[in-house]
């Protein structure tokens, strides 16, 4: 009977014995982001409320925003008005929503009735949106107008964008595609 009452510690060096090992954790990135880095008093009031509403609605609208509100400015890139557009197409009457800012594109001549959440719009954009009908929210009225994110589209703008993305790589090896540091693309042969 003694035998059959195994004590706690038994157990669980038998279960260490049984575990795996894991080489490749020396510099294995374990988690994100926590909080923002940002001294933006609006943006920290921001990740406040999301924070409190990803918790308590368990929305993953929610925590989608919230991990995008704590993100650097090169992870929350500006899109277009024509991008935001394309999105929005084909469902009418719901929200984009935009973590970052909204900026103008002069190649969408007809803009239709559309309404945007973002963290920063443009004067020319804003201007645009409510010439055509649309309104131009900000993210707590937005939680107050729908705490678990329904009927919105959220839209996020390319990240490999930026100019110094095109700089990354070996540029003048074999397969490689990455941009030259040079005034010129004349007589320079790698």
């Amino acid at each position: 009977r003694e035998a059959s009452i195994r004590s706690p510690l038994i157990l669980f060096l038998q279960s260490t014995i049984n575990m795996g090992i894991d080489i490749q954790h020396k510099h294995r990135k374990t988690a994100g982001r926590k909080n923002v880095k940002s001294n933006d008093v609006y943006l920290r009031l921001l990740v406040r409320l999301y924070r409190f509403l990803a918790r308590r609605t368990g929305s993953d609208f929610n925590k989608v925003v919230l991990k995008r509100l704590i993100m650097s400015n090169k992870n929350r890139p500006s899109v277009s008005l024509r991008k935001l557009v394309a999105s929005v197409k084909g469902r009418e009457g719901k929200t984009a929503v935009v973590v970052g800012t909204v900026t103008n594109d002069l190649r969408l001549t007809q803009l239709p009735k559309v309404n945007v959440v973002a963290l920063h719009f443009t004067e020319t954009v804003r201007a645009r949106i409510e010439k055509a009908g649309g309104k131009c929210l900000t993210f707590d009225q937005l939680a107050v107008q729908s705490p678990k994110g329904s009927n919105t589209v959220l839209v996020r703008g390319n990240v490999s964008a930026r100019e110094a993305q095109k700089h990354f790589g070996a540029p003048g090896l074999p397969g490689s595609h990455a941009k030259p540091f040079v005034g010129s693309r004349g007589n320079h042969r790698a």
